[in-house]
């Protein structure tokens, strides 16, 4: 065997695995995705996690998780694994362009934000069409952007962009948020932040770059052209599973199957976050 444990995923989890495992003296490897970004690394304040009373930055916090880990000695690469393959013992991990072998594996792989899946989303993404605000916020100063969704993340998303939007427009298909309290009260309180109700985004227009946005009300049927410079799109999340094919069972949703205990079905595999 190559390692005794590898794990996939460079979120919290996985990192929190990483931590566990190699301070334990088992031979640890952690594999990290080229394209797929934790949750934590783009939120640019974290307001919930013990022992920083003031918040945190996503990515500072998680820069401490990998040094932690790399203290206790778990080892770190960046590939994208195509597949795992069961061998007797063990397991295989089948990456782009090297396999390795380890007793057990702990999948922490998280999720990514989905898709609306509207004309114009692939056509403008990176020219106005974003899923990170933290990442593209400062681009839009002075400008008008909407975001699209309800929960902790739209409004969070929403909240940071009114340090560089001159106006920010939360589009929700609903009549009510269903964000957090503190996060509603906050969003609310922000001058910046309008909200459109009932409403869903049928199209992303523009020429170059995004220009606007098509709106349908919901509960009338009425499409309106919304002006704006550029789209946050915030509408939950899509697990990054798809590279285990038959290894362990899904459900219908595609996330890992496990027990009170993180084990799945198949000895040795275990799920996180």
């Amino acid at each position: 065997m190559d390692y005794d444990v590898i794990i996939i995923g460079g979120g919290p989890a996985g990192l929190t695995a990483g931590i566990y495992a190699s301070r334990a003296r088992v031979k640890t490897l952690l594999i990290e995705s080229f394209s797929v970004i934790c949750q934590a690394v783009t939120t640019d304040h974290i307001e919930n996690y013990p022992g920083f009373p003031e918040g945190v930055n996503g990515f500072e916090l998680i820069e401490k998780f990998k040094k932690q880990a790399e203290k206790f000695g778990t080892e770190f690469i960046a590939a994208e694994v195509k597949e795992i393959k069961e061998t007797k013992p063990g397991w295989q991990i089948v990456t782009e362009d090297k396999t390795y072998t380890a007793s057990s594996i702990i999948i922490a792989t998280g999720a990514s934000p989905k898709r609306l899946d509207v004309p114009g989303e692939d056509k403008f993404r990176g020219r106005g069409v974003s899923y990170c605000a933290t990442c593209d916020g400062a681009l839009f100063k002075n400008k008008e952007v909407a975001v699209v969704g309800g929960g902790d993340t739209a409004l969070e998303e929403a909240l940071f962009l009114t340090r560089f939007a001159k106006k920010v427009t939360v589009i929700h298909r609903r009549n009510a948020l269903r964000g957090t309290k503190i996060l509603q009260e906050r969003s609310f309180a922000n001058k910046k932040i309008e909200i459109a109700w009932d409403s869903v985004v049928t199209e992303i227009t523009g020429s170059g770059k995004v220009a606007g946005v098509k709106i349908k009300n919901v509960k009338t049927n009425a499409i309106t052209d919304f002006s704006c410079d550029g789209i946050f799109i915030c509408v939950g999340y899509t697990p990054n599973t798809g590279f285990l094919k038959d290894a362990v069972p899904l459900d219908e949703a595609g996330y890992i199957i496990s027990d009170d205990n993180c084990l799945t079905s198949k000895a040795g595999i275990f799920a996180a976050g």
